[in-house]
């Protein structure tokens, strides 16, 4: 059983290794409540994973580091891995998926471990780390279903709660529960009126599924650009652990953590990976009990491929309303052109494309669908504009 005196343990075998990352009171970033992050996405290696894997190799024996370590990983864990392994002098093997982003691969690889691709999700690297292990004999070193990395992970409850000590609630990411095991239990044990709530990826929701069914579910697959939470099943202790100290568990869309990942880089100058953006997302969009609450988000990590970032910030742009495509139908005469842009431009918003397409069989002979894209500021300023399109004539393409 977990105790409060080996996360006590593992807090002070962190210190001078993991930073106590910054408590930063959030702005207009979600106005019905008083949002805080707890910013491990400027953790050493970019996440909260390097308190976990370090804590656990602390505990080996002699003859364990000689053995050495083995892992798998979406990215994240498999850089605390390597990190703690160099500390410790110990050799390690770190299994990844293949849809691992290659930013990750190569910033684990720098550590100087050695490094096997797998192709399929996070469980297929598991099942090969599986066999690596029982063949050599190294350590395994699981990312969440270990009670010493749970260890080192509810430091990071400890920091919260001494750095923000009328916290009302905190939000967690959750991918395999090792992060909201030891949150929940560290929160739950020294302050027990403190909700805590954890947070998943509606494409990989394999904790939620176990949660609010009261039984342990595994998910045919795990489907979400966040691929640090990336986990089909949750561990057989983290699924105990969840479900005797988180107060509910929550999903949020890829459209949702896309828009969170922009509204942080915007309004916090934060660059947040998916995974560690879900507990932000599901405070903006209201999927918890929050409103007058003093509340924590946990910013897990920061590793995110910059090839999948501009691609987030377009999809965050389009769900929070700042980008946006119309398509017009109208007869293909001179001046049509320059009516529609003087009506947007009135609005205030910013025609950045426009693409003419001739019209089909079903249209007038001169019909055609002018269609454009334009910045604008929010989904209310979308709907103004397209009212004064229909005003002034023109039919819009639904």
């Amino acid at each position: 059983m977990l105790t409060l005196e080996k996360v006590r343990l593992a807090e002070s075998m962190l210190q001078g290794v993991a930073r106590k990352t910054d408590m930063i009171q959030t702005s207009g970033l979600a106005p019905g409540c008083e949002l805080w992050l707890k910013t491990e996405n400027l953790q050493r290696t970019g996440s909260f994973k390097l308190r976990g894997a370090y804590f656990k190799m602390s505990q080996c024996s002699p003859e364990e580091r000689k053995r050495g370590v083995v892992a798998c990983s979406a990215g994240n864990h498999a850089q605390g891995v390597a990190f703690a392994a160099k500390q410790f002098g110990m050799k390690s093997t770190i299994f990844l998926p293949s849809s691992a982003p290659i930013s990750k691969i190569e910033a684990t690889r720098q550590y100087g471990t050695q490094i096997r691709l797998v192709d399929g999700a996070y469980d297929d690297a598991y099942a090969e780390a599986i066999a690596f292990n029982k063949e050599t004999g190294a350590v395994f070193l699981h990312p969440f279903d270990d009670e010493d990395v749970i260890a080192g992970q509810a430091t990071v409850g400890l920091e919260t709660l001494m750095q923000l000590p009328s916290v009302e609630a905190i939000v967690v990411p959750v991918g395999g529960g090792g992060l909201l095991s030891g949150i929940g239990f560290a929160v739950k044990t020294l302050r027990p009126a403190c909700k805590v709530y954890g947070v998943q990826a509606s494409g990989a929701d394999g904790m939620y599924r176990s949660f609010r069914s009261r039984n342990h579910c595994v998910t045919d697959a795990a489907c979400t650009f966040a691929d640090g939470i990336a986990v089909k099943a949750p561990g057989d202790l983290t699924y105990d652990m969840c479900s005797a100290y988180a107060d509910d568990i929550v999903t949020v869309s890829e459209d949702e953590i896309a828009a969170a990942i922009l509204a942080l880089m915007e309004r916090q100058k934060l660059v947040a990976e998916g995974a560690g953006a879900v507990s932000v997302a599901a405070v903006m969009f209201n999927k918890l009990p929050l409103e007058g609450v003093r509340t924590c988000a946990i910013v897990s990590g920061g590793n995110i491929d910059v090839n999948i970032l501009s691609r987030v910030i377009n999809r965050g742009l389009l769900t929070s309303g700042r980008l946006t495509n119309l398509s017009i139908e109208l007869v293909d005469k001179p001046g049509q052109l320059k009516a529609v842009s003087a009506l947007i431009a009135d609005e205030g918003a910013n025609v950045i494309r426009v693409h003419y397409t001739p019209g089909g069989e079903n249209m007038d002979i001169n019909g055609c669908y002018l269609n454009i894209s334009m910045e604008t500021r929010n989904h209310e300023h979308l709907e103004r504009i397209k009212k004064v399109l229909r005003s002034n004539g023109f039919k819009l393409c639904d």
